[in-house]
């Protein structure tokens, strides 16, 4: 069994064609190619963690479609928006606002926002997030694991460290293809 993690996906959400300017030509496309992508990387077997914005406007039936046609064991850190049709739906194994778990020996802090500081940092424990589309500038420990950052699919753990050690400062926001 491996952990992956994800965030930001968005199903459903017309606004992630236009404002985070996804290459995609509409929505029906978008969704199909994500959920394509995620079931490239994640197993049924496989654990994996969406650290919020899992969809929002389709209905609640079509959440419940997209949500089953994902593989993997799901844990949904709620995002800001998450509404109620996606904290509803049949298929997750958890859903919280935060957690704090180990992958690989590495303790983690997983939530939906960035932290300036967070529990553990000064012992080693990174945080994982999503929210900010790759947006926000890196500081040591700290990990965007969202679909605009990672080629839209789910990353491993490591992944995300061992390829952002790679990053030079002019393509830090790029994703890793």
């Amino acid at each position: 069994m491996a952990v992956f993690f994800t965030s930001d996906t968005h199903f459903g959400d017309m606004r992630a064609l236009r404002f985070d300017h996804r290459p995609f030509p509409d929505l029906d496309t978008h969704d199909a190619e994500l959920i394509a992508r995620w079931n490239a990387v994640v197993g049924p077997d496989d654990e994996i963690w969406h650290l919020g914005d899992f969809a929002l406007g389709p209905p609640q039936e079509r959440v419940r479609e997209i949500l089953a046609a994902l593989n993997g064991r799901k844990h949904l850190i709620v995002g800001n928006n998450d509404g109620p049709d996606t904290l509803a739906a049949p298929g997750w194994e958890s859903i919280g606002h935060y957690a704090e778990i180990e992958v690989d020996d590495r303790p983690l802090v997983l939530c939906h926002y960035a932290f300036r500081t967070w529990n553990g940092m000064s012992r080693g424990r990174l945080d994982l997030h999503g929210h900010s589309h790759g947006k926000l500038k890196k500081i040591t420990g700290q990990y965007d694991v969202g679909v605009d950052v990672w080629d839209f699919r789910p990353v491993s753990l490591s992944t995300v460290v061992t390829t952002r050690r790679r990053r030079s400062p002019a393509n830090e926001n790029v994703a890793s293809r």
